[in-house]
């Protein structure tokens, strides 16, 4: 597969609210058409996610929207632009990142999770000296990610509530 350029071309959901950023890498091929999140109907995100907090897997866009910004949680990716052969982040080359203040000039984010390695590594690379704020990586919910099962996912998940609960009660 040949490398394209690539822009991200959708906007980050979150809130005033939102306390939790999950981060990607780059929208898949899928998520590009479908101009939202985790689109590949193999990534399992949407249903970690449901599984975390504790509620029916969504379906529609705005299920989606509801389920993240009623758990506080916003979803943004680490790049705006990149070349890219397809989804396969290992491809990525030029990347122009995100700018990430316009999620945390507005909301009181207290934790940043990484939806896989490469997207932990970029966000070390390009954006954790601009924000001070630490990521917690965790694995893909890729389908590219076959060695971790749905369950062992969700297990591995569970600390974004978890941490989110006990940053609460503070």
């Amino acid at each position: 597969m040949d490398m394209e350029h690539q822009v991200h071309e959708f906007e980050p959901v979150f809130n005033r609210e939102s306390r939790i950023l999950i981060l990607g890498t780059f929208p898949s091929v899928k998520s590009r058409q479908n101009q939202f999140y985790y689109g590949h109907p193999q990534n399992r995100f949407w249903k970690v996610l449901a599984g975390i907090c504790k509620c029916e897997v969504p379906q529609t866009l705005p299920e989606k929207k509801e389920m993240l910004l009623k758990n506080q949680i916003a979803v943004w990716d680490v790049i705006a632009s990149c070349d890219i052969a397809g989804s396969s982040d290992s491809s990525i080359k030029n990347v122009v990142p995100v700018d990430l203040s316009v999620i945390l000039s507005q909301a009181d984010i207290v934790h940043i999770y990484a939806n896989g390695a490469t997207a932990k590594k970029l966000y070390e690379k390009y954006q954790q000296d601009k924000t001070g704020i630490p990521i917690i990586g965790l694995p893909s919910t890729s389908p590219a990610n076959a060695s971790y099962s749905l369950e062992r996912l969700t297990d591995a998940w569970e600390q974004v509530m978890v941490n989110k609960l006990k940053k609460n009660k503070l």
